[in-house]
């Protein structure tokens, strides 16, 4: 009984996988897109996500995947002045859709494949060529137009055979021991000029701010001297005066002279 139902199992394994190879149709999923060959010739269309009619045995649907994939890759160079430079870079890339036949056809019957025999072999090809245009300082400097060129010249490369470059990044650029060391001390001296300028020039704006200072207090007391005459010492004695008489015992009552103040 159990070796009939095994048999039966079996038997019924085999009809579906016949079944299902010998169906009339094929299915497209979502982010791929097909591509038809007829007894091993690919077709020039490009199939959509969906269902698809073929002809069984004689026809047979090959999926190439459009949705977006993420590479990376490093490698050594040479900056313009020589300097060894390793890179690292990350490529985010897909196949385009239009393309996918045409692809299949040229370059591979799979994305990875694609990728492989394209794309792997440019990016150093690339990053190689635009460095050699740069010292190794730049290369720190303008690694924004460094990144710009690098892209390029690997777009360029890439679309040519159905790949379309959607984001290019440096994740880093790695120099020898001795060079970074010298960055760093070079870094430290502009560092040290910049500390010791600013310092300069709070010295010399805080003596300023004392000579403009001492300047003020000194034109101050001058316009005082100026201005305390005998009158007006004598008009502020008056002013300050409540009237009574000092209280003495002996001697002379102190007298002030009235009339000549009274006469100016």
């Amino acid at each position: 009984m159990n070796r009939s139902l095994t048999i039966w199992m079996l038997g019924l394994g085999l009809t579906i996988i016949l079944g299902w190879s010998l169906a009339p149709f094929a299915i497209v999923p979502a982010g791929m897109r097909g591509v038809m060959t007829t007894l091993g010739k690919p077709s020039a269309d490009n199939f959509n996500e969906g269902i698809h009619f073929l002809i069984p045995i004689v026809q047979k649907m090959h999926l190439m995947d459009v949705r977006i994939s993420k590479s990376e890759g490093e490698g050594d160079a040479a900056s313009k002045d020589l300097q060894q430079v390793r890179v690292k870079v990350a490529v985010n890339y897909h196949l385009n859709p239009d393309m996918a036949a045409k692809t299949f056809k040229d370059v591979g019957q799979t994305t990875d494949e694609v990728v492989a025999r394209i794309l792997d072999p440019a990016r150093p090809e690339a990053f190689k060529a635009v460095t050699a245009q740069f010292t190794a300082e730049e290369l720190i400097t303008k690694r924004t137009q460094v990144r710009e060129q690098i892209a390029t010249l690997l777009r360029e490369k890439m679309t040519r055979h159905g790949l379309i470059l959607d984001e290019f990044a440096i994740v880093n650029f790695a120099f020898s021991p001795s060079f970074t060391a010298a960055i760093e001390a070079k870094v430290n001296a502009e560092q040290a000029n910049l500390k010791a300028e600013r310092d300069l020039m709070r010295i010399r704006v805080e003596a300023e701010q004392k000579v403009a200072s001492a300047k003020a207090e000194a034109e101050s007391l001058r316009l005082q001297r100026q201005e305390v005459t005998p009158d007006v010492l004598a008009l502020r004695t008056i002013e300050k005066w409540d009237g009574h008489l000092p209280q003495v015992t002996g001697g002379a009552i102190p007298l002030m002279d009235f009339t000549k103040i009274a006469k100016k």
